[in-house]
């Protein structure tokens, strides 16, 4: 990989995103909306219901959102025709990916910001950790899912097959990840599944952060996600191919 490349692919996918609005609406917009929308409501039920949904919620939808955006932006990428353009020029594999993880790696810290300023903010979740801490592992759950996005990318021939990935990456994980069920109340097999899901990780550290203020295993936590985030992209760009089937 060459940082120079790399980061030129960088530029120019948020040149596009820049004229894109609609896209830069879901993606910055959408999640607060869908927070807000969650906090309506939850606001008349007895008991502080978002208090109790909204850390998971606040590390769920950025990763939901960056998973669909990034996977199917890039396969427009693919269909254009403009994917093989420029891996015939002189550029690798890794530094197409590794652009595009630092483009919406940077689209992800600024919707991070927006959720967690949302929520804290306007909303009224009470932290009682840190909330800088509470933003940084929003912005690694939307990393996740941006590593995701860009893995499945590699292996779907269409926008549509793309979003067909969500019901056996997201979905899955959305159920087994604390949110429905307690973890550790799941049946001893789905517990070990859920054990190995990165998403699980990213609620645990949301929920530690909001309901104490020591922040315990949330590096620990925020490292796994991350390490899963690495793990996508390299195999993404193991497996990405150079032309279209």
């Amino acid at each position: 990989m060459s940082p120079r490349l790399t980061f030129a692919v960088a530029a120019r996918v948020l040149v596009q995103l820049r004229r894109d609005h609609r896209t830069l609406a879901m993606m910055l917009v959408l999640p607060c909306l869908l927070i807000a929308l969650l906090w309506w409501m939850l606001r008349d039920l007895p008991g502080d219901r978002f208090q109790t949904f909204g850390p998971a919620l606040l590390a769920m939808f950025p990763f939901i959102v960056m998973f669909l955006v990034t996977s199917v932006t890039t396969l427009r990428e693919r269909s254009s025709g403009t994917l093989e353009r420029l891996l015939a020029m002189p550029l690798g594999k890794g530094d197409f990916l590794g652009g595009y993880a630092v483009a919406f790696g940077l689209v992800a810290v600024l919707q991070s910001l927006l959720a967690v300023g949302t929520s804290v903010g306007l909303l009224g979740l009470d932290v009682e950790g840190a909330v800088w801490l509470l933003t940084v592992v929003a912005v690694a759950d939307a990393l996740l899912g941006t590593a995701l996005g860009l893995f499945v990318s590699a292996f779907a021939r269409t926008e549509f097959q793309a979003v067909q990935f969500m019901p056996a990456l997201v979905i899955p994980q959305i159920l087994l990840c604390g949110l429905f069920v307690p973890r550790p109340a799941l049946p001893s097999a789905l517990e070990a599944v859920s054990d190995v899901l990165p998403l699980s990780y990213a609620i645990d550290a949301m929920t530690t952060l909001v309901r104490s203020s020591d922040p315990g295993d949330v590096w620990a936590d925020v490292a796994v996600v991350l390490g899963f985030a690495v793990a996508g992209l390299a195999l993404g760009a193991a497996t990405l191919r150079r032309r279209t089937p």
